[in-house]
This record gives C-alpha cells, structure tokens and sequence, in this order.
C-alpha cells in the first residue's frame, strides 16, 4: 500500500486552493492500493490558508503566525489514517509519495523560511514522522516513468 499526499492526486487542498496533480500518480493509484491524504488539512488549515514554511524549528506562514501545532497534529492524524487502513487491509505502508519542498511533505528539501523561493536542505513535519516510523519516501519529483518500475519492484 502507497500512501500519496492528496493533492498529487488532484484534491484541491494545497495553500492556494488548487492541487498537484500529476498523470503518473494518477496511474499507481489505479494499480496499487493508495491512501491519500493532506497532512494541513487533517490539522484543521483552512484551504486556501497563507503558504507557511520551516523557521528554525517552527511552522510559520506568511502572516507571521505559529502553525507548528496544526502541522504537528496534521501529520499525527494523517499518520493514523494510513495506518488504520494499513490494519484493515493486512498491508504495509510500503512507500510514501510526498510533494516535494512542501513544510509537511518535503522529504530532502524544504524552503529556506524567507518566502523567497530559496531551498533548504531538511524535511518537512509529516515527512520527518514518517522517517522516523521507518517509511520509506520519495517526491513526485523522483517518481517518473523511467523509474517507475525500478519502484514497483522495490516496493
């Protein structure tokens, strides 16, 4: 089972209010059992909210406030969701499909906290979750169709 960050597959919940969505992504989901979900929705961000990004350690949008708590919980929750559904199938999460450079779901890197654009190395907080958990991870930028079977067979 593959969990995939929700606007990846279409779902309007990315800052703005639109999505990522992406073909490949599209076609795993028709192949492979897939849990989607959005960890700054499931933390109780509206959509759309102001982009926020990783300021030493913290969450903070672009209007200066603290979100750390809704990106905490959000990734906890989108967690549990997986892992429920993981249970009920007798599967296991064998990979993780994040958007990439996203404060929840960047896996390597994360913007820098200026709002400027610039890249950091780092995770972002639901991605760091799942590191910890052992959940293997990439971006849609590293799914691709020249790689996509090497990825099939791995996982």
């Amino acid at each position: 089972m593959y969990l995939i960050s929700a606007c990846l597959a279409g779902v309007n919940c990315k800052y703005n209010g639109g999505n990522n969505e992406s073909e490949l992504i599209k076609e795993i989901m028709r192949e492979k059992e897939c849990v989607l979900v959005c960890p700054e929705e499931l933390g109780m961000l509206p959509t759309p909210r102001p982009p926020a990004e990783i300021i030493k350690g913290k969450v903070i949008d672009k209007t200066g406030k603290d979100v750390t708590d809704n990106f905490v919980n959000g990734a906890e929750k989108a967690l549990e969701i997986a892992e429920k559904k993981s249970a009920k199938l007798g599967q296991k999460i064998e990979l993780a499909i994040l958007k990439a450079n996203s404060p929840s779901c960047g896996c390597g890197k994360v913007y820098d906290g200026t709002f400027s654009g610039v890249l950091i190395d780092g995770d972002g907080i639901f991605a760091a979750l799942l590191k910890r958990k052992g959940i293997p991870i990439i971006t849609e930028k590293e799914f691709s169709n020249d790689n996509r079977r090497i990825i099939h067979d791995k996982f």
